[in-house]
């Protein structure tokens, strides 16, 4: 059942008109997108600032929680509330168990756009991680997967200047079906902002297959195993550290995703090639 949690619905324009000149000197109305500080407290206590559109501001935040281990269990959190008139979340808890001051005692500045950050040892946490084998996505899927992303209707394709994710969920092994998509100054708020509508809905990793058009870095592959999701795929590369966790904990990557063209870098037994491959 989903979760109940008492929560702000504070998402706001994310792109805005504005009027420059191109190389002839001409004026021109285009559309760039926003950009909002938005500093997260947990009971009060001032835990990190993210640079974000503030398209699911509720949602990013719930899942920067749950990526970094502030929380334990969506449980514990009794309400979210968003205010961009202070550019602050202020999250309250029924209990927390968790040591802030030891897990943000220790930070990793990683190599999202705009830095993002990760908490707590993460890192080698990785080394006690496996996801299972199994389960099995056909090539089919994977093109049907990339031509949903091509023809979604995007931020990206207005204004450029964002990143996107999505999550899509398997039906049997050839077809995948989307369930969120999310675009954000980084890829890292997007990946949080899925991760805590997958929280909110109560929605297991196993089936799902997570798409970036960022590339897959360490940062990225954490949160995908974080999130128990056996496919990672983007429309970028990969990064050497990406790699070597990936292989440590069984997670499938997939770089350069367009049209029907894809390269798997780890875990290939996953994928079902089509007979005329």
């Amino acid at each position: 059942m989903p979760h109940k949690i008492q929560m702000s619905n504070a998402s706001v324009p994310l792109v805005h008109e504005v009027e420059i000149l191109d190389e002839a000197g001409r004026l021109k109305t285009t559309h760039v997108p926003g950009e909002r500080p938005l500093t997260i407290y947990l009971d009060k206590r001032e835990v990190v600032t993210l640079m974000t559109l503030g398209s699911a501001p509720e949602a990013l935040v719930l899942g920067y929680l749950r990526n970094q281990r502030l929380v334990e269990s969506i449980d514990d959190i009794e309400s979210i509330q968003v205010d961009w008139e202070t550019d602050s979340a202020a999250v309250k808890t029924r209990r927390s168990t968790v040591d802030i001051d030891a897990l943000t005692s220790k930070r990793v500045v990683t190599t999202g756009c705009g830095q993002g950050t990760m908490f707590g040892g993460l890192m080698e946490d990785m080394a006690q991680i496996r996801l299972p084998d199994g389960p099995k996505l056909a090539q089919e899927a994977i093109s049907e997967l990339v031509d949903a992303i091509r023809i979604h209707d995007t931020i990206y394709k207005k204004s450029g200047s964002v990143h996107a994710c999505a999550v899509f969920e398997r039906s049997g092994e050839s077809h995948v079906r989307l369930l969120h998509f999310i675009e954000d100054v980084g890829r890292h708020n997007a990946v949080d902002s899925i991760s805590g509508l997958m929280w909110l809905d109560n929605k297991p990793g196993r089936d799902l297959v997570f798409f970036t058009t960022g590339r897959l870095t360490s940062e990225m592959v954490i949160k995908g195993v974080q999130m128990e999701i056996p496919f990672l795929l983007t429309r970028s590369g990969v990064t050497l550290m990406g790699l070597e966790l990936a292989r440590k904990t069984n997670l499938t990557l997939l770089s350069r995703c367009s049209g029907k063209h894809f390269e798997i870098y780890n875990a290939p037994e996953r994928v079902i090639f089509s007979k005329a491959s």
